[in-house]
């Protein structure tokens, strides 16, 4: 299905031992009678002597755990190592789904049933302006093989194609290219903004499992907010919570842990439930990952959507920092502005 602004996008053509030192010998010196007295304990060898417990095993390795998130300059930054070492294993999306549900509980309208469409990703931490690249690798984990692709290749090839100049994408149709050409998926183009007709397609495609790139200003807190495109970010979305005034009786298993939350079940057919309608506040949350943080947020549709939709300058900050950008022609307006990515495998039939 194309975008209602751009057709499907088209992939550019691919171009000895040291020796010991001898000394007078000094001869034996004579045992004491009392072998008591001894400061050392007898060897093993003796009927006398306890036998050592043997040393303690490894600790086994974590059963169905998650891996440590990848983090890239983690060789070169102390801080990234520390960090890592105190945050432990990565949770999944559904244990973070869980933890913000009860510690925010106050968010979620407590009148509604909800429903959970999600898909793990990895993690990769961001070193300079290279979020949206981050966004991009951590999306190919779902559409690549699983060999994946180095986010190095995915930098280098930005920059020969000249998308960017230092990792910095201010273009969703050059990041559609890029996808299309690095990890052999298809890419749609979305304009208009996120509402309208686009959020039936945008919910479709989260529901289906496949991952949606947006950008966005970003807060202290990674949020979506209003910064008229002076924060400009990126943020790779998997996965969709959705609230409804009824759950459908087949397909989906309540948490064991949380009432009121639903799961799809793996392998039986379902219908999803219907959308709750535009302008239905508080009713659907985006499951997303950025490269500064390892946990996935969610975030409410509308506060998503306004802050893609207002992104339009570029920021003065960066402007005047003395560093090389690739904007561009009409600016961040034309190159974000109300616009994402569905990102999608090849053979997905779309």
């Amino acid at each position: 299905m194309s975008s209602p602004c751009f057709p499907p996008l088209e992939p550019p053509a691919l171009s000895p031992e040291t020796p010991v030192p001898q000394g007078p010998v000094a001869p034996p010196l004579p045992l004491p009678s009392d072998l008591s007295s001894l400061a050392f304990p007898l060897p093993a060898s003796s009927p006398q002597a306890p036998i050592p417990p043997p040393p303690p095993l490894p600790p086994p390795p974590p059963v169905g755990g998650l891996a440590p998130p990848h983090v890239f300059g983690l060789e070169k930054s102390q801080l990234l190592k520390e960090a890592l070492e105190k945050a432990g294993p990565v949770p999944g999306s559904r244990d973070d789904v869980k933890r913000l549900l009860t510690l925010q509980k106050d968010r979620f309208r407590s009148d509604l049933w909800w429903i959970l469409f999600c898909a793990d990703l990895p993690s990769l931490l961001q070193e300079g302006p290279q979020c949206g690249l981050v966004a991009l690798w951590m999306a190919g984990t779902l559409l690549a093989p699983p060999s994946g692709i180095p986010l190095e290749r995915l930098v280098q090839m930005a920059m020969d194609r000249g998308y960017t100049a230092q990792g910095e994408m201010f273009s969703v149709a050059d990041m559609g290219k890029l996808a299309q050409e690095a990890l052999g998926c298809q890419a749609e183009l979305l304009c208009g903004g996120l509402g309208g007709p686009n959020r039936e397609r945008v919910l479709r495609h989260l529901v289906s499992g496949h991952p949606l790139l947006i950008p966005y200003d970003e807060d202290f807190n990674h949020e979506p907010c209003k910064k008229k495109g002076y924060k400009a970010h990126w943020a790779v979305s998997t996965g969709v919570l959705l609230g409804t005034q009824a759950v459908p009786s087949l397909g989906y298993s309540e948490d064991p842990e949380l009432p009121g939350l639903f799961h799809p079940v793996p392998g039986t057919p379902r219908r999803p439930p219907p959308p709750p309608e535009e302008g239905s506040p508080g009713a659907v949350y985006l499951l997303c990952k950025q490269g500064k943080s390892w946990h996935y947020q969610l975030w409410d549709y509308d506060q998503v959507q306004d802050s893609n939709l207002q992104l339009t300058e570029f920021s003065p900050e960066r402007a005047a920092d003395g560093r090389a950008y690739v904007v561009p022609e009409g600016g961040v307006r034309a190159g974000l502005c109300g616009q994402a990515l569905l990102l999608s495998p090849k053979d997905s039939g779309r």
